[in-house]
Formats: C-alpha cells, sequence, structure tokens
C-alpha cells in the first residue's frame, strides 16, 4: 500500500514537470515566430499583418534617417536608389525602439532588415535592425580605383618584381 502511494505521487510530479515544460516549449514557439516578408507583399496581408511578429527587407531611401539616441525613424524601399525602378517602389515608414543604437552599417542605401510589428498606421514598429552595406564589397568598374587601397599595394609589382598575394 505504502509503495503504491510513492509511486503515484512520483507518477503525479513527473506529469506536472512533463506537462509544464510542454506548455513552455508551445508558447515560445508561438511567441518567437516571424514571417519574412517583402514591403510589396505587407500590404497584401490584411488583418494578418497587423497580429504577426514580421522581418521586412528594403534598402534605406537616402536622406530619410532621423536618429534621436538609439531611436530611429526611417524609410526602406524596395529598390536601391540608384536602380531605375527605385522612383515606382514600394517605402515603408519604420520607427526604431530598440535598446542599442543602429549598427555602424545602417547609412543611406544600405540593405536592412527590420524586425517587429505593423501597425494599422501604417508604420512599422522595428525592435531589431540588422544592416549591411555591400556597396563596399562590390568588384570595381573598368578604369576605375580598387574599393580596398591596400589591396592596390598588393597587387601593384614592387621593383620589376612579380606581386605577391597575401
Amino acid at each position: 500500500m505504502k509503495n503504491s502511494k510513492n509511486s503515484l505521487r512520483i507518477g503525479i510530479a513527473v506529469a506536472v514537470i512533463v506537462g509544464t515544460i510542454g506548455w513552455l516549449a508551445f508558447s515560445g514557439y508561438g511567441s518567437s515566430k516571424s514571417y519574412y516578408v517583402t514591403i510589396a507583399e505587407l500590404g497584401g496581408m490584411g488583418d494578418k499583418a497587423y497580429k504577426s511578429n514580421l522581418r521586412v527587407e528594403g534598402f534605406v531611401q537616402p536622406g530619410s534617417i532621423e536618429q534621436s539616441g538609439p531611436h530611429v525613424t526611417f524609410l526602406l524601399n524596395e529598390f536601391e536608389s540608384h536602380s531605375p525602378k527605385a522612383a515606382s517602389g514600394h517605402l515603408l515608414k519604420v520607427v526604431y525602439k530598440g535598446s542599442e543604437p543602429p549598427p555602424d552599417t545602417f547609412k543611406d542605401d544600405a540593405q536592412a532588415l527590420a524586425m517587429g510589428t505593423y501597425g494599422r498606421d501604417g508604420v512599422f514598429h522595428a525592435t531589431e535592425l540588422q544592416a549591411k552595406c555591400a556597396s563596399k564589397y562590390a568588384p570595381a568598374q573598368n578604369g576605375s580605383a580598387p574599393a580596398n587601397p591596400r589591396a592596390a599595394a598588393a597587387q601593384a609589382p614592387q621593383n620589376g618584381a612579380p606581386a605577391m598575394a597575401n
């Protein structure tokens, strides 16, 4: 009889622990899930856009960055400013209110990824911001100077000797 009561108590404790872990896993999964959408797709999502965590990528519109400490307001364009399609591209106003300032690579024409929620006011409220500057890594155009002066120095022959690769 005593062995049966201990088994019952252990069984109930195990069931409570497993149930709690399962509930935490399920609720954590739902809250961390986010949808990746383009600026153009965002408008066609309907009510789902206002209820979901989203990730939106675009190019920072030149001259649109307004920074106040770690908070930034800017416009995302679906096309780079030097693209012929830029004038007809969809624009999205983004308000970033994160705990950290935006990354150093966040500047005009940078490709940016904003994570947050879309408000009924038509503004994307970002809590995370990532940026990359692809122009820094673009190959040099014919006849123009290389982007990296060290690379140019390494390629130039010294006193008639062939160039050495690093």
